[in-house]
Protein backbone atom coordinates (compact mmCIF):
# COMPACT_ATOMS: atom_id res chain seq x y z
CA UNK A 1 0.00 0.00 0.00
CA UNK A 2 2.66 2.47 0.85
CA UNK A 3 4.50 1.34 -2.50
CA UNK A 4 1.42 2.11 -4.58
CA UNK A 5 1.01 5.68 -2.79
CA UNK A 6 4.43 6.61 -3.08
CA UNK A 7 4.36 5.72 -7.06
CA UNK A 8 1.53 7.85 -7.83
CA UNK A 9 3.09 11.22 -6.97
CA UNK A 10 6.74 10.28 -8.51
CA UNK A 11 4.89 9.63 -11.52
CA UNK A 12 3.39 12.90 -11.63
CA UNK A 13 6.15 14.98 -10.58
CA UNK A 14 7.95 13.29 -13.46
CA UNK A 15 4.83 13.95 -15.69
CA UNK A 16 5.13 17.74 -14.80
CA UNK A 17 9.11 18.04 -15.15
CA UNK A 18 8.83 16.45 -18.89
CA UNK A 19 6.01 18.87 -19.70
CA UNK A 20 8.27 21.48 -18.04
CA UNK A 21 11.49 20.55 -20.07
CA UNK A 22 9.27 20.41 -22.96
CA UNK A 23 7.35 24.09 -22.92
CA UNK A 24 10.80 25.27 -21.93
CA UNK A 25 12.99 24.33 -24.64
CA UNK A 26 10.19 23.52 -27.34
CA UNK A 27 11.70 25.95 -30.26
CA UNK A 28 15.16 23.89 -29.80
CA UNK A 29 12.82 20.45 -29.85
CA UNK A 30 10.57 21.23 -32.55
CA UNK A 31 13.49 22.96 -34.86
CA UNK A 32 15.69 19.60 -34.16
CA UNK A 33 12.84 17.44 -35.03
CA UNK A 34 12.49 19.03 -38.32
CA UNK A 35 15.94 18.99 -38.87
CA UNK A 36 16.14 15.49 -38.67
CA UNK A 37 13.44 14.79 -40.66
CA UNK A 38 14.71 16.87 -43.32
CA UNK A 39 18.50 15.28 -43.15
CA UNK A 40 16.45 11.89 -43.66
CA UNK A 41 14.71 12.99 -46.37
CA UNK A 42 17.18 14.40 -48.62
CA UNK A 43 20.00 11.40 -47.57
CA UNK A 44 17.05 9.27 -49.69
CA UNK A 45 16.17 10.98 -51.96
CA UNK A 46 19.85 12.70 -53.19
CA UNK A 47 22.08 10.33 -53.85
CA UNK A 48 25.41 12.48 -53.29
CA UNK A 49 23.90 14.68 -50.05
CA UNK A 50 25.02 12.25 -47.74
CA UNK A 51 28.91 12.25 -48.79
CA UNK A 52 31.54 13.71 -46.79
CA UNK A 53 32.54 16.53 -49.00
CA UNK A 54 28.85 17.60 -48.72
CA UNK A 55 28.31 17.59 -45.74
CA UNK A 56 31.32 20.09 -44.97
CA UNK A 57 30.58 22.17 -47.93
CA UNK A 58 27.66 22.59 -46.50
CA UNK A 59 28.81 23.55 -43.23
CA UNK A 60 31.47 26.11 -44.88
CA UNK A 61 28.44 28.09 -46.93
CA UNK A 62 25.96 28.12 -44.12
CA UNK A 63 29.16 29.67 -41.53
CA UNK A 64 28.08 33.10 -42.18
CA UNK A 65 24.49 32.80 -41.06
CA UNK A 66 25.13 30.77 -38.06
CA UNK A 67 27.99 33.32 -37.11
CA UNK A 68 25.51 36.35 -37.40
CA UNK A 69 22.51 34.37 -36.55
CA UNK A 70 24.30 33.97 -32.85
CA UNK A 71 24.05 38.00 -32.65
CA UNK A 72 20.67 38.63 -33.93
CA UNK A 73 19.62 36.10 -30.87
CA UNK A 74 20.58 38.66 -28.62
CA UNK A 75 19.01 41.32 -30.54
CA UNK A 76 15.86 39.71 -31.55
CA UNK A 77 15.40 38.46 -27.30
CA UNK A 78 15.89 42.76 -26.34
CA UNK A 79 12.58 42.83 -28.53
CA UNK A 80 14.59 44.75 -31.41
CA UNK A 81 15.51 43.41 -34.82
CA UNK A 82 18.18 44.32 -37.56
CA UNK A 83 17.76 44.31 -41.10
CA UNK A 84 21.09 46.18 -42.15
CA UNK A 85 23.31 42.89 -41.80
CA UNK A 86 23.24 41.67 -45.08
CA UNK A 87 24.12 45.38 -46.56
CA UNK A 88 26.63 45.35 -43.83
CA UNK A 89 28.34 42.06 -45.13
CA UNK A 90 28.20 43.28 -48.72
CA UNK A 91 29.92 46.36 -48.13
CA UNK A 92 32.48 44.76 -45.75
CA UNK A 93 32.83 42.05 -48.78
CA UNK A 94 33.63 45.04 -50.75
CA UNK A 95 35.59 46.99 -48.49
CA UNK A 96 37.93 44.40 -47.68
CA UNK A 97 38.94 43.51 -51.49
CA UNK A 98 39.53 47.23 -51.91
CA UNK A 99 41.67 47.55 -49.29
CA UNK A 100 43.40 44.42 -49.59
CA UNK A 101 44.48 45.16 -52.88
CA UNK A 102 46.70 48.20 -51.46
CA UNK A 103 49.00 45.40 -50.33
CA UNK A 104 48.24 45.39 -46.59
CA UNK A 105 46.16 42.35 -45.68
CA UNK A 106 46.11 43.13 -41.98
CA UNK A 107 45.18 46.20 -41.98
CA UNK A 108 42.43 45.31 -44.08
CA UNK A 109 40.94 43.17 -42.12
CA UNK A 110 41.00 45.17 -39.06
CA UNK A 111 39.52 47.98 -40.76
CA UNK A 112 36.46 46.10 -41.86
CA UNK A 113 36.05 44.69 -38.38
CA UNK A 114 36.29 47.95 -37.02
CA UNK A 115 33.72 49.11 -39.83
CA UNK A 116 31.34 46.53 -38.77
CA UNK A 117 31.46 47.84 -34.83
CA UNK A 118 30.89 50.95 -35.64
CA UNK A 119 27.88 50.71 -37.64
CA UNK A 120 26.34 48.77 -35.20
CA UNK A 121 27.31 50.83 -32.83
CA UNK A 122 26.15 53.73 -34.63
CA UNK A 123 22.59 51.78 -35.73
CA UNK A 124 22.38 51.25 -31.58
CA UNK A 125 22.97 54.20 -30.61
CA UNK A 126 20.28 56.00 -32.80
CA UNK A 127 18.21 52.93 -31.43
CA UNK A 128 18.63 52.94 -28.08
CA UNK A 129 19.93 57.28 -27.33
CA UNK A 130 17.77 58.44 -30.45
CA UNK A 131 14.47 56.51 -29.21
CA UNK A 132 13.51 54.74 -33.24
CA UNK A 133 12.65 51.82 -33.70
CA UNK A 134 15.26 49.66 -34.51
CA UNK A 135 13.31 48.63 -37.26
CA UNK A 136 13.35 51.98 -39.15
CA UNK A 137 16.72 52.54 -38.51
CA UNK A 138 18.27 49.24 -39.86
CA UNK A 139 15.90 49.40 -42.76
CA UNK A 140 17.56 52.91 -43.41
CA UNK A 141 20.78 50.99 -42.83
CA UNK A 142 20.29 48.54 -45.17
CA UNK A 143 19.32 50.68 -48.44
CA UNK A 144 22.04 53.37 -47.54
CA UNK A 145 24.93 50.54 -46.93
CA UNK A 146 24.28 48.60 -49.89
CA UNK A 147 24.27 51.79 -51.93
CA UNK A 148 27.89 52.67 -50.75
CA UNK A 149 28.85 49.47 -51.21
CA UNK A 150 27.71 49.82 -54.72
CA UNK A 151 29.10 53.79 -54.94
CA UNK A 152 32.45 52.75 -53.54
CA UNK A 153 33.19 49.98 -55.84
CA UNK A 154 30.89 51.36 -59.08
CA UNK A 155 29.63 47.78 -58.73
CA UNK A 156 33.03 45.92 -59.94
CA UNK A 157 34.71 42.91 -57.69
CA UNK A 158 37.72 43.38 -56.55
CA UNK A 159 39.59 40.41 -56.50
CA UNK A 160 41.46 38.91 -53.40
CA UNK A 161 44.60 37.19 -53.90
CA UNK A 162 46.25 37.61 -50.41
CA UNK A 163 47.71 34.57 -48.89
CA UNK A 164 46.86 36.07 -45.26
CA UNK A 165 43.26 36.34 -46.10
CA UNK A 166 42.20 33.53 -48.10
CA UNK A 167 42.98 30.66 -45.71
CA UNK A 168 40.05 32.61 -43.90
CA UNK A 169 37.49 31.50 -46.11
CA UNK A 170 39.43 28.67 -47.99
CA UNK A 171 41.34 27.48 -45.21
CA UNK A 172 40.80 23.60 -43.51
CA UNK A 173 41.43 22.20 -40.30
CA UNK A 174 41.02 18.58 -38.90
CA UNK A 175 38.51 18.08 -42.42
CA UNK A 176 36.84 21.06 -41.59
CA UNK A 177 37.17 24.62 -43.55
CA UNK A 178 38.04 27.35 -41.21
CA UNK A 179 34.81 29.50 -41.66
CA UNK A 180 32.91 26.43 -39.92
CA UNK A 181 35.47 25.98 -36.85
CA UNK A 182 34.86 29.74 -36.39
CA UNK A 183 31.24 29.20 -36.84
CA UNK A 184 31.47 26.59 -33.84
CA UNK A 185 33.56 29.18 -31.87
CA UNK A 186 30.82 31.61 -31.99
CA UNK A 187 28.02 29.54 -31.56
CA UNK A 188 29.89 28.29 -28.21
CA UNK A 189 31.09 31.87 -27.11
CA UNK A 190 27.64 32.94 -27.82
CA UNK A 191 25.78 29.83 -25.77
CA UNK A 192 28.06 30.83 -22.58
CA UNK A 193 27.61 34.79 -22.78
CA UNK A 194 23.34 34.20 -23.54
CA UNK A 195 23.30 31.69 -20.41
CA UNK A 196 25.64 32.21 -17.70
CA UNK A 197 26.86 35.55 -17.73
CA UNK A 198 25.21 39.10 -16.29
CA UNK A 199 24.80 40.33 -20.03
CA UNK A 200 22.92 37.19 -21.16
CA UNK A 201 20.40 38.05 -17.92
CA UNK A 202 20.21 41.42 -18.80
CA UNK A 203 19.38 40.41 -22.62
CA UNK A 204 16.99 38.43 -21.58
CA UNK A 205 15.22 40.73 -19.09
CA UNK A 206 15.06 44.13 -21.73
CA UNK A 207 13.51 42.14 -24.11
CA UNK A 208 10.79 40.59 -21.01
CA UNK A 209 10.54 43.56 -18.48
CA UNK A 210 12.61 46.58 -19.29
CA UNK A 211 10.93 48.30 -17.07
CA UNK A 212 11.48 46.85 -14.17
CA UNK A 213 15.55 46.24 -15.21
CA UNK A 214 15.49 49.95 -15.18
CA UNK A 215 14.05 50.49 -12.02
CA UNK A 216 17.04 48.17 -10.41
CA UNK A 217 19.12 50.46 -11.98
CA UNK A 218 20.28 49.24 -15.30
CA UNK A 219 21.00 51.08 -18.10
CA UNK A 220 18.77 48.86 -20.25
CA UNK A 221 20.11 51.94 -23.61
CA UNK A 222 23.42 50.58 -23.07
CA UNK A 223 22.09 46.83 -23.71
CA UNK A 224 19.88 47.56 -26.40
CA UNK A 225 22.85 49.60 -27.93
CA UNK A 226 25.52 46.69 -27.43
CA UNK A 227 23.30 43.99 -28.87
CA UNK A 228 23.37 45.72 -32.20
CA UNK A 229 26.90 46.97 -31.89
CA UNK A 230 27.38 42.93 -31.91
CA UNK A 231 24.98 42.34 -35.49
CA UNK A 232 27.56 44.93 -36.97
CA UNK A 233 30.47 43.24 -35.88
CA UNK A 234 29.04 39.62 -36.94
CA UNK A 235 27.97 40.87 -39.87
CA UNK A 236 31.48 42.44 -40.87
CA UNK A 237 32.82 38.62 -40.14
CA UNK A 238 30.51 37.01 -42.17
CA UNK A 239 31.50 39.66 -44.93
CA UNK A 240 35.23 38.55 -44.29
CA UNK A 241 34.37 34.70 -44.27
CA UNK A 242 32.31 35.24 -47.87
CA UNK A 243 34.68 37.52 -49.92
CA UNK A 244 37.57 35.21 -48.77
CA UNK A 245 35.85 32.09 -49.69
CA UNK A 246 35.16 33.55 -53.48
CA UNK A 247 38.30 35.23 -53.24
CA UNK A 248 36.24 38.26 -54.48
CA UNK A 249 35.13 41.46 -52.74
CA UNK A 250 31.77 41.47 -53.94
CA UNK A 251 28.94 44.44 -53.07
CA UNK A 252 26.48 42.36 -53.88
CA UNK A 253 27.52 39.90 -51.56
CA UNK A 254 24.63 39.39 -48.64
CA UNK A 255 21.16 39.91 -50.92
CA UNK A 256 18.68 38.78 -48.92
CA UNK A 257 20.85 37.31 -46.17
CA UNK A 258 19.13 38.96 -43.60
CA UNK A 259 16.17 37.44 -44.34
CA UNK A 260 17.80 33.63 -44.10
CA UNK A 261 19.36 35.06 -40.41
CA UNK A 262 16.37 36.00 -38.99
CA UNK A 263 14.20 33.04 -40.32
CA UNK A 264 16.86 30.96 -38.64
CA UNK A 265 16.61 32.76 -35.46
CA UNK A 266 12.71 32.11 -35.48
CA UNK A 267 13.16 28.95 -36.23
CA UNK A 268 14.91 28.42 -33.48
CA UNK A 269 12.65 29.72 -30.70
CA UNK A 270 13.54 32.78 -30.03
CA UNK A 271 10.67 35.25 -29.82
CA UNK A 272 10.03 38.21 -31.96
CA UNK A 273 8.25 39.96 -28.90
CA UNK A 274 11.76 39.68 -26.79
CA UNK A 275 12.12 37.99 -23.71
CA UNK A 276 13.07 34.53 -25.09
CA UNK A 277 15.69 33.20 -27.17
CA UNK A 278 18.22 30.67 -27.94
CA UNK A 279 21.29 30.33 -28.97
CA UNK A 280 21.37 26.74 -29.96
CA UNK A 281 17.69 26.99 -31.45
CA UNK A 282 19.32 29.63 -34.15
CA UNK A 283 22.29 27.68 -34.81
CA UNK A 284 19.80 24.68 -35.96
CA UNK A 285 17.60 26.83 -37.57
CA UNK A 286 20.37 28.15 -39.59
CA UNK A 287 21.64 24.71 -40.48
CA UNK A 288 18.25 23.44 -41.12
CA UNK A 289 17.86 26.34 -44.15
CA UNK A 290 21.08 25.34 -45.02
CA UNK A 291 20.20 21.61 -45.78
CA UNK A 292 17.45 23.04 -47.55
CA UNK A 293 19.00 24.93 -49.79
CA UNK A 294 21.63 22.16 -50.49
CA UNK A 295 18.74 19.19 -50.58
CA UNK A 296 16.98 21.43 -53.31
CA UNK A 297 19.66 22.09 -55.55
CA UNK A 298 21.05 18.36 -55.44
CA UNK A 299 17.33 17.34 -56.27
CA UNK A 300 17.41 19.89 -59.24
CA UNK A 301 14.58 22.31 -58.35
CA UNK A 302 15.26 25.66 -59.99
CA UNK A 303 17.06 27.87 -57.83
CA UNK A 304 14.59 29.94 -58.04
CA UNK A 305 12.51 28.34 -55.40
CA UNK A 306 15.16 28.57 -52.23
CA UNK A 307 14.18 31.85 -51.19
CA UNK A 308 10.32 31.10 -51.82
CA UNK A 309 10.61 28.37 -49.86
CA UNK A 310 12.54 30.22 -47.38
CA UNK A 311 9.96 32.89 -46.93
CA UNK A 312 7.17 30.60 -46.45
CA UNK A 313 9.39 28.86 -44.09
CA UNK A 314 9.79 32.21 -42.37
CA UNK A 315 5.66 32.56 -42.49
CA UNK A 316 5.51 29.10 -40.75
CA UNK A 317 8.22 29.90 -38.41
CA UNK A 318 6.47 32.79 -36.70
CA UNK A 319 2.95 31.50 -36.84
CA UNK A 320 4.76 28.57 -34.73
CA UNK A 321 6.54 30.92 -32.46
CA UNK A 322 3.46 32.68 -32.03
CA UNK A 323 0.41 30.38 -31.71
CA UNK A 324 2.24 26.79 -30.46
CA UNK A 325 4.47 27.89 -28.51
CA UNK A 326 1.82 29.92 -26.68
CA UNK A 327 -0.10 27.02 -26.12
CA UNK A 328 2.74 25.28 -24.44
CA UNK A 329 3.88 28.21 -22.06
CA UNK A 330 0.22 27.84 -20.69
CA UNK A 331 0.27 24.77 -19.84
CA UNK A 332 3.32 25.42 -18.65
CA UNK A 333 2.06 27.36 -15.19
Amino acid sequence: MTTTTSTVPTAGKRERHLLTFVSRHFGVLSITVVFVLLFLFFSVRADAFLTADNLVNVMRQIAPTVIVAMAMTFVITTGQIDLSVGSVLGLSAALLGMWAATGKPLVALLGTLVLGLVVGMVNGALAAYGRMQSFIVTLAALTAFRGLALFVTEGYSTPIESTFLLPIGQGKLLGLYTPTWIAIAAVALAWYVFNHTRFGRYVIAVGSNAESLRRAGVDIRKIQMGVLALTGFAAALAGVITAARLASGSPNSGTMFELEVITAVVLGGTSLMGGRGSVIGSAIGALTLGIISNGLVLLRVDVYWVPIVQGLILVLAILMNTKLFGRFSGTRK
